[in-house]
């Protein structure tokens, strides 16, 4: 598959980096453009992908064009290549909170796709959650699904009003997990715990409480009630975590963050 790439920024890197490790692209078809010389000097040294003088040179001949810019500079982006575009190429945008239609219109394109991964994708443990315009064929479906099955799972959605939803989970999901680790590994700190240890301990803790709720199919509340013997110290520790209403905070959070995202659509 030929991919080109406009923007080389830290998840464009991850997606890069993904499919040439799974196969699904080869270095020498892999295009990349970015702003920064600097950056794509880098890319090309460290994956052995092209790097193309600017973003029209980068399309040319690609089968899939992954728009990986920020929402500032897309507009930008949009009218360099608007027109230049061959129908039966596929366009993947990763920009956050920019519909399809406006991707079309601006691009002058029909065949869009429209994923939002997240952060753990730069490990191969993300999750993108994506949709597809009418004019998507099943080929260039695949091609989609393919890219972003290397870098972890991958979930198709009908309705494009689900991707924001999905950045507000999936996408923001991880600094609300990263907040919580943290706070876990302080507070093995301050009990006495080398951090090192209180590091190592959590970090399995999280790794395999999540795998437990995956692989028993068991609601996390059953599971939560197997840990928890009455009058013991994970019952205290949950009183605690309860009265300092932890649980109506995430799902705070959550309805924060996807109103903010639909916010920044407008």
């Amino acid at each position: 598959m030929r991919v080109a790439f406009i923007g080389g920024g830290n998840m464009g890197e991850a997606i890069i980096r993904a499919v040439v490790e799974a196969g699904v692209a080869r270095h020498g078809d892999i295009a990349v453009s970015d702003i920064m010389e600097k950056r794509r000097s880098y890319l090309a040294e460290r994956y052995g992908v092209l790097a193309a003088t600017d973003n029209k040179q980068a399309t040319w001949e690609a089968e899939v064009v992954v728009l990986a810019v920020k929402p500032d500079s897309l507009a930008e982006v949009m009218q360099g290549l608007n027109g230049c575009l061959e129908a039966g190429q596929l366009v993947l945008s990763i920009v956050a909170g920019v519909p399809i239609e406006r991707i079309c219109s601006g691009l002058g394109h029909k065949a869009v796709v429209r994923a939002m991964p997240n952060m753990p994708a730069q490990v191969g443990e993300g999750v993108a959650v994506w949709t597809a315009s009418e004019q998507v064929n099943d080929e260039q479906r695949q091609r989609a699904q393919s890219i972003l099955s290397a870098m972890g799972k991958e979930m198709f959605v009908s309705d494009e009003r689900y991707i924001d939803m999905a950045t507000a989970v999936s996408g923001s999901g991880p600094a609300y997990v990263f907040l919580v680790i943290e706070s876990l590994i302080d507070g093995a700190v301050h009990i006495g715990l080398p951090r090192d240890l209180a590091r190592d301990a959590v970090l399995q803790t999280v790794i395999g409480s999540a795998r437990m709720v995956e692989r028993t199919a068991k609601h996390p509340a059953e599971l939560r009630n197997l840990v928890t013997s009455p009058g013991g110290t994970t019952a205290e520790g949950l009183l605690q975590l309860e009265e300092g209403g932890l649980r109506a905070l995430l799902t705070e959070a959550i309805i924060a963050a996807y109103e903010k995202a639909r916010m920044l659509q407008q």
